[in-house]
């Protein structure tokens, strides 16, 4: 068994490198110990402990790193970063420095940039953001078009009074609920 799996590696390895463009596969067990080079972009599956590329993949490890403009479905066990990312990102915290256009899903959730899509875990947080977030603590500084918190406690900081805009907003800060349109 442990041949055949040597000798499936080798051979995507040996294919990956005879192709130009994105590579199919990157295995890795830091970005500096992986079959391809961090600056490769990855179309296809990668597999690492601590992996680091521009990819469009099924990325599955311990720590996933993404550069640039990425997506996919990207689960890691502790940590997924990145620069911007659209699709689906679990892990137990996940750190978009940019944009997100998808699902982070989590214990934390940061995106930097504008996030439009579904934020769920115990802490979400959002620069700029269209869509739901779902978690003990929501916290929006800005908000594009909609915005519905449910957690325990739901901030969003471009709301000016309580109930003051109802029902078009809630409040700055609520609990269980809170919302802008």
């Amino acid at each position: 068994m442990k041949r055949l799996l040597a000798a499936a590696i080798a051979a995507l390895t040996i294919t990956s490198t005879a192709m130009e463009g994105p590579a199919p596969f990157q295995a890795s067990l830091t970005p500096d110990i992986a079959i391809k080079d961090s600056t490769t972009s990855i179309r296809g599956l990668s597999l690492s402990i601590w992996g680091e590329n521009p990819q469009r993949s099924l990325a599955l490890g311990l720590v996933n790193g993404t550069s640039g403009d990425s997506g996919g479905f990207s689960f890691g066990w502790l940590l997924n970063y990145g620069d911007n990312y659209t699709g689906v990102t679990w892990a137990a915290v996940n750190f978009t420095e940019g944009d997100v256009l998808g699902w982070q899903g989590g214990i934390l959730n940061y995106s930097g940039g504008y996030m439009e899509g579904l934020q769920t875990g115990c802490a979400n947080y959002a620069s700029r953001i269209k869509g739901v977030q779902f978690g003990f603590l929501n916290f929006a500084e800005s908000v594009d078009d909609v915005l519905v918190q449910v957690g325990i406690l739901n901030i969003i900081r471009t709301n000016d009074s309580w109930f003051g805009d109802f029902p078009d907003e809630l409040a700055p800060a609520m609990v269980f609920v809170n919302w802008r349109f």
